[in-house]
């Protein structure tokens, strides 16, 4: 592993997060493809994107401000899978899934902005 975020397990949990939002957007309808389906994208994205770019070649600072968006990222996943749940687009498996996911990466992000 060549990059310094290509070690950190919450990284690799937001990874398994994209991959997941991903899965979940095929099944809604075409109508939300290109609004809540690619927001949700978007977002899952965001996490693992913003952990990425902070950690390498940051100060501690730099790299909590990356930190910040993804958590805030993360939260907008969380939005948007209550927002699929809200016009029965997504099931209840899968709004938790994701929920349980989400809530595991944001104590994780908590945790390693506490510790730089």
């Amino acid at each position: 592993m060549a990059f310094k975020f290509e070690k950190l397990i919450v990284w690799q949990k937001s990874l398994d997060l994209t991959a997941v939002a991903h899965e979940i957007s095929l099944k809604f309808p075409k109508e939300e493809l290109y609004v809540l389906a690619s927001q949700l994208k978007r977002a899952s994205d965001s996490v693992a994107l913003n952990i990425a770019e902070g950690s390498t070649g940051q100060t501690n600072p730099e790299f909590k401000r990356f930190l910040t968006i993804a958590m805030r990222s993360n939260i907008e996943v969380v939005g948007c899978i209550y927002i699929a749940k809200k016009r029965n687009i997504i099931s209840d498996d899968d709004f938790n899934k994701v929920y349980k996911m989400c809530e595991e990466i944001l104590l994780m992000i908590s945790s390693l902005r506490k510790s730089l």
